[in-house]
């Protein structure tokens, strides 16, 4: 092992801790009161739907991505099966991002500008739990 891998390491838990945790916070809210989610995520579901199999309540498919993204987010916490956490929280990502912050659908700047933002956020979100499963 590489010294600056073995001063490296004691940040792997501290990483996995912060990343995690922001998923089960995240998720809770979802689960706890999923409101304007399934307004959001509407439009994205009906387009999966049509190549995939989906639960026909949206509530119920926000809830189960909440619950995917409170249990992945504690065990990447816990550094339970760190890399199929970390794959589990970026595909629960990618349709809460789509649903979410679909900035080209919005006419005001500001609005555009707000959403944008929090779109490339998730994808560097995204970007970090892909490196996470890449992990040693």
């Amino acid at each position: 092992m590489f010294p600056t891998r073995r001063m490296l390491t004691p940040l792997r838990p501290a990483a996995r801790v912060l990343t995690g945790s922001t998923y089960v916070l995240l998720g809770f809210d979802a689960l706890r009161a999923p409101g304007g989610r399934v307004d959001q995520a509407a439009p994205v579901l009906n387009a999966i739907r049509k190549v995939a199999p989906l639960p026909a309540s949206d509530e119920m498919v926000v809830r189960g991505n909440a619950a995917v993204q409170v249990v992945a987010g504690g065990l990447l916490s816990f550094g339970i099966a760190p890399r199929l956490s970390a794959l589990a929280l970026a595909g629960s990502l990618v349709p809460t991002t789509l649903a979410g912050h679909a900035y080209w659908k919005i006419d005001d700047p500001a609005a555009r500008k707000m959403q944008r933002i929090q779109f490339h956020k998730n994808l560097a979100m995204i970007g970090g739990l892909l490196f996470a499963a890449l992990d040693e």
